[in-house]
């Protein structure tokens, strides 16, 4: 099922100028589209929209260490929490970190990466309020955490 994100900014990248009224299409874990609203709408007609206030930006790489939890699914969460979609292998050596990862489509990397929405590659997202805070993130096309 094709979904159309949309915010009152979109960034393909975290330095790149803001898109107003902008939207990302994703269809499965793939980004289809990038671009206004309206002509992502009228490319994609009858796709579900989920509006975000906000920005909407590619999802960040965490790091650092993960957050302590009970679980290795607890610190994984958290990390989506921040609006990060991948980690760094140095910091997640342990299998079960490794395995909740992978259950939750969390990317883990050798080095850092700049991240980027672009259309056919992965379709991993967050959206932040005026103040930083996380809404919501997307990693692989689905949305795995929304902030209340």
């Amino acid at each position: 099922m094709l979904t159309i994100h949309a915010a009152d900014e979109v960034r393909v990248g975290w330095d790149a100028e803001p898109l107003k009224d902008g939207a990302v299409a994703v269809d499965g874990n793939r980004v289809a589209a990038v671009g206004p609203l309206t002509e992502v709408v009228e490319r994609f007609p009858g796709a579900r929209i989920r509006r975000w206030p906000g920005v909407l930006g590619p999802g960040l790489v965490h790091e650092g260490p993960l957050p302590d939890a009970p679980t290795p699914r607890e610190r994984v969460h958290a990390v989506l929490k921040t609006g990060a979609v991948a980690v760094l292998e140095e910091h997640a050596t342990s299998p079960g970190l490794r395995s909740a990862a992978a259950r939750n489509d969390v990317v883990v990397l050798t080095r850092t990466r700049i991240p980027a929405i672009a259309e056919g590659e992965r379709a991993d997202l967050a959206v932040f309020d005026e103040g930083g805070a996380c809404l919501a993130t997307v990693c692989a096309g689905r949305l795995v955490h929304r902030r209340r």
